[in-house]
């Protein structure tokens, strides 16, 4: 006997807001036609068609991470699950792991690290400062650390590691073992993980790549994979193991079945990536954020991170103090259908500048969305006519890459 009657529930139609707002927060990101197209179908995640469609998107992703390591996994859960992959296969019990903390999702990873039983030490990054070469090789030594884990961009508080490749690269020819998290500057932004000897990069399909959530990738270098063969415990999370994932990825074995719509939509974003080529995305991308940022601060509005360590993928900024974000927020998405962040306990509001975001038309329609709205909430002072000037003053210093 049923003991739970049938709920009544309605469409998605019913639901959805008749117009569509524009995702310009901190992720996910409106994604392209073919990148849509490509999540709607659904094949054999064992078949041949899946074996070809793998090997592209492992070739592709090896030009975007710049790496010629093989051992790129792709991971059916969110730019989180990656982290934890690249986490725990990396970290068992007892290893020293030392985190580079300049916020929320750098934090994580420490997080991570001891719950599979690193012994964790954090060096805390403050917002006034940027963590230098030296400063983190002494905190190395003081640690005795085997695995270092960081991020390019802290999303977060909008702040960036500038140091980041020299950083990885001492640390590589001190026998470090380096994760970094590009979840939100990868195709945003230069990223080289072989020449920065970086053993571990994780990034989320639904950031800089403008695909969907809940598909991610993870790549290993070849020291990396083979410290994960040569463990001696089993780790503890079945769908995570790096070891049986590279049968499915690398071998077209059985390891659970795949998010095939989410692979396909993968390949798609990085199929455009590559079209585009990284030279002119890493351009276009400057370009769109440099332009937001002087539209922000000709509104007369303050950028939160300092510019030796701000983040172009993830802007901050800072609200009048007479003024509620969230409000605004909200005035942004009732009246102009767009859509930006809040922050983890921040005075900030952020907007993203990562993949389709990343395009004039958003921009203008964002920073007029933006400076409407904080007058509409008291914020008179706002000048958004001076804004709307000085984002399309900079634009027009090359406007083919920001359309393109």
């Amino acid at each position: 006997m049923l003991q739970i009657e049938r709920p009544s529930v309605v469409s998605l139609d019913q639901i959805l807001p008749d117009e569509p707002l524009l995702m310009m927060g901190a992720g996910p990101v409106p994604i392209p036609a073919a990148v849509a197209r490509a999540n709607s179908l659904v094949i054999n995640h064992l078949g041949p068609t899946m074996g070809a469609v793998i090997r592209q998107v492992k070739s592709m992703a090896q030009y975007v991470f710049q790496t010629r390591s093989p051992y790129i996994l792709g991971v059916a859960g969110p730019g989180s699950a990656a982290m934890e992959m690249a986490v725990a296969n990396l970290v068992e019990a007892g290893t020293r792991v030392l985190t580079i903390r300049q916020g929320y999702f750098s934090g994580r990873l420490g997080e991570m690290a001891r719950r599979v039983g690193g012994v964790v030490e954090e060096f805390d990054v403050a917002l006034e400062q940027v963590a230098t070469v030296e400063a983190v090789l002494a905190a190395v030594d003081k640690h005795e650390a085997q695995v270092v884990t960081l991020v390019q961009g802290e999303t977060s508080n909008t702040t960036s590691t500038p140091h980041l490749a020299e950083i990885c690269r001492r640390l590589a020819a001190r026998g470090c073992y380096v994760i970094v998290d590009a979840v939100c500057t990868l195709s945003t932004m230069p990223f080289f993980m072989d020449d920065w000897g970086i053993d571990a990069v994780i990034t989320g399909g639904q950031k800089g790549l403008s695909s969907i959530p809940g598909v991610s990738l993870v790549a290993f270098s070849q020291r990396a994979f083979e410290r994960i063969r040569a463990r001696q415990s089993n780790l503890a999370h079945w769908c995570l193991d790096a070891r049986l994932a590279q049968g499915f990825w690398g071998e077209g074995q059985y390891h659970y079945t795949a998010s095939t719509s989410g692979v396909l939509a993968l390949h798609e974003a990085l199929r455009l990536v590559c079209n585009e080529t990284l030279e002119a995305r890493f351009a276009r991308h400057k370009l769109c954020s440099e332009a937001l940022q002087a539209g922000v601060e000709a509104l007369g509005l303050r950028l939160y991170a300092p510019r030796a360590c701000r983040l172009n993928s993830v802007v901050g900024i800072v609200m009048p103090t007479d003024v509620d974000g969230n409000r605004v927020r909200q005035h942004m998405s009732d009246v102009h259908r767009v859509e930006i962040s809040g922050s983890f306990g921040l005075p900030i509001v952020r907007i993203g500048q990562m993949g389709e975001q990343s395009r004039s038309a958003n921009l203008f329609r964002t920073l007029h969305a933006l400076g409407s709205s904080i007058r509409a909430h008291g914020g008179r002072a706002v000048d958004v006519p001076a804004g709307m000037s000085a984002l399309e003053k900079r634009l027009c210093l090359a406007p083919e890459e920001a359309t393109a």
